[in-house]
């Protein structure tokens, strides 16, 4: 019987089998969004065991075990390692139609060489063999990168980060790690205890005393320069939606005094400053020749017991409302005005936006660089097979599917490489069948550079990480 994991695998006809070993399969992997430790890759960690580097932060593992019925103590409590592993491989065979259940098979086969199905029969078996393997040096958080063939990786981090460990890894590993700018917490007012301690830690990283809009951000420009420095080149955003009110210099500083002070401000204030920071956060991308993505459309933190238990990122969040495209359209007409609009990647969470989001795209692309703003592949609960495919269809209908940039692994875990093999094959099978069909020329000439591109070169020429 042909293993599950075989080397046709979601390859449905003889072009997508050629497309994919002749033309994507061998491409090295740019990570350009995602969320693994520069500390674990700087001090080289060595995991003890197949829970520590499977279920320790993995949200949407805690997701589908809570669902099928879990206790929280396997989840992200203290039960002993292999038991949560145990309740992990029991809910793996519940997991069908989902994506865990591809990338969970997916990552056995290709770090492991395991291609045996998860189950509770065979989970002690398979939890020996790969704890096994993770105490050897070929299993270091670096060698599992270099194993995948990743040439560059560009993590998330926080404006007041020092990046100690990115300057630790500079020169000391081959493969460049990037600090990616995620200034977040300036825009998150809704809790005013939070949003003042933050100030303060601004204030105590930068040396500044912001004690308005104007030294709020040069406090940030200098915190966007230091990153700069560092070998920084991109910032992204995980916003719930795009922002945009018009204001004055003189509102936008009497609201962000108001928020100094704690004094409550209304919805249209908050509008206004947050279109105000984003807007210039987005001149500073624009100044520096950075690239800007912008993650928006998640609902987070929907329990809010749970988020009071045990904070965000827990696998509490979903799909939120379809996007405000008069808002997005006015801020990105804003920074398009007055020439200062970056190379802009647009992430949607919410599938109903899809067609919105490319047709918003391609307005303000103006023949100054192929595709400056870019709509960005399948995102969180998007990241599936059927999120992948409608994303190629939509992309390929209503925009340039040949210059698409292509996966991100937005992952925390260094197991999760397989997702650009998973695109990959996706999107060789859709190209495939289109040929097969006849809607596109067999001809390699043609095939050969949109395969490459959309695995590969795209995304490391958009961001120009060869310079």
């Amino acid at each position: 019987m042909k293993t599950f994991i075989h080397q046709d695998f979601l390859l449905g006809n003889k072009t997508a089998e050629r497309l994919y070993h002749q033309y994507s399969a061998n491409q090295p992997i740019i990570d350009f969004h995602c969320h693994l430790s520069p500390q674990m890759i700087a001090q080289n960690r060595q995991f003890k065991d197949l829970t520590e580097i499977w279920l320790e932060g993995d949200h949407y593992k805690w997701r589908a075990m809570r669902t099928n019925g879990i206790a929280e103590k396997f989840c992200t409590g203290n039960a002993p390692g292999k038991e949560k592993f145990m309740k992990w491989a029991e809910t793996v065979q519940f997991t069908i139609g989902n994506p865990l259940y591809h990338w969970t098979h997916l990552e056995l086969a290709r770090y492991f060489n395991i291609f045996e199905l998860l189950s509770p029969a065979t989970a002690e078996k398979i939890y020996n063999k790969a704890s096994e393997m993770l105490n050897s040096a070929e299993f270091s958080t670096r060698s599992l990168i270099k194993k995948m063939n990743v040439k560059v990786i560009c993590t998330t981090d926080d404006p007041t980060d020092g990046l100690e460990y990115h300057r630790q890894l500079k020169g000391s590993f081959e493969i460049p790690v990037f600090p990616t700018f995620r200034p977040d917490n300036v825009v998150k007012i809704e809790d005013i205890n939070k949003f003042k301690s933050y100030i303060l830690k601004l204030e105590e990283v930068t040396g500044t005393s912001i004690k308005n809009f104007a030294s709020l951000i040069e406090a940030i420009d200098s915190r966007h320069l230091f990153f700069h420095e560092n070998g920084g080149r991109s910032s992204d955003h995980g916003l719930d939606r795009f922002y945009f009110s018009s204001f004055s210099a003189s509102e936008a500083d009497l609201i962000f005094k108001k928020l100094l002070k704690g004094d409550n401000i209304s919805l249209e204030e908050a509008e206004k400053y947050k279109t105000a920071v984003m807007l210039e956060l987005c001149r500073m991308n624009h100044k520096r020749g950075w690239v800007q993505q912008f993650h928006v459309g998640a609902m987070r933190n929907n329990n809010s017991r749970m988020f009071r238990e045990m904070g965000p990122d827990t696998g509490w969040d979903s799909i939120g409302a379809p996007q405000d495209a008069l808002r997005m359209s006015r801020f990105l007409s804003a920074l398009d005005d007055t020439g200062q609009l970056a190379k802009t990647i647009l992430y949607n969470l919410n599938p109903a936006d899809n067609e919105m989001m490319i047709t918003m795209a391609g307005n303000f692309n103006d023949g100054t660089t192929p595709v400056k703003v870019q709509y960005g592949a399948g995102w969180w609960f998007l990241d599936q097979k059927t999120g992948m495919e409608k994303h190629l269809k939509d992309l390929s209908a209503l925009g340039l599917l040949r210059r698409f940039v292509g996966m991100v692994t937005d992952s925390r875990s260094f197991l999760s490489y397989p997702r650009h093999e998973y695109f990959r094959r996706l999107a060789c099978n859709y190209v495939g069948e289109e040929v097969e069909k006849g809607s596109i020329p067999d001809d390699d000439e043609l095939l050969k550079p949109l395969i490459e591109g959309i695995s590969y070169r795209n995304a490391n020429e958009y961001f120009n990480f060869e310079k």
